[in-house]
């Protein structure tokens, strides 16, 4: 079944994080993931909203889980995690 990442990010250190966008990108390719949003406009209608939203389709959430702890995918996080607040789910479509 497949597998979705919501990714909601408030960006602090905007050099920083350009470092982990082209880091991340390839690593979602490389486990088959498809971004389905990045970025954009949105629309907070309820809850803490943030700055950054993205969707991210994978094959299924064995995938899912595989890319998140592939060592390319941290290598993205070392430069991620301290230049931006976020939340990170993965929740299996239907």
């Amino acid at each position: 079944m497949v597998a979705y990442a919501m990714v909601h990010i408030d960006v602090m250190d905007d050099v920083e994080y350009a470092k982990y966008a082209a880091l991340a990108g390839p690593a979602v390719a490389k486990f088959g993931g498809k971004f389905l949003a990045r970025g954009g406009e949105c629309f907070h209608m309820e809850g803490k909203g943030r700055s950054r939203n993205v969707i991210v389709r994978f094959k299924d959430m064995a995938i899912a889980k595989a890319f998140y702890h592939s060592p390319e995918y941290q290598e993205a996080l070392s430069y991620g995690l301290p230049a931006a607040e976020r939340e990170y789910t993965f929740v299996e479509g239907v």
